[in-house]
């Protein structure tokens, strides 16, 4: 249960910064939200990050909440 929490906070974290990162890039420079996420490839694009950044953010802060231990 530790190992299941642990990952589900650092997924949070990480998906919560990149949906940040790709809101604060709408706000300040939106015309490059159709644009590729890297240079190396062009999947994903920069929308797409910031929707899968939030899904991720979503599903693993309901999974920390519902492993979280009793206190």
């Amino acid at each position: 249960m530790k190992t299941i929490r642990a990952g589900a906070l650092t997924l949070f974290v990480f998906g919560f910064a990149g949906w940040v990162y790709i809101a604060l890039i709408a706000i300040v420079h939106p015309e490059t939200l159709s644009m590729g996420l890297t240079h190396f490839a062009p999947w994903p694009r920069e929308d797409t990050f910031g929707m899968i950044c939030f899904a991720v953010s979503f599903l693993s802060f309901f999974v920390w909440n519902m492993v979280k231990e009793n206190a």
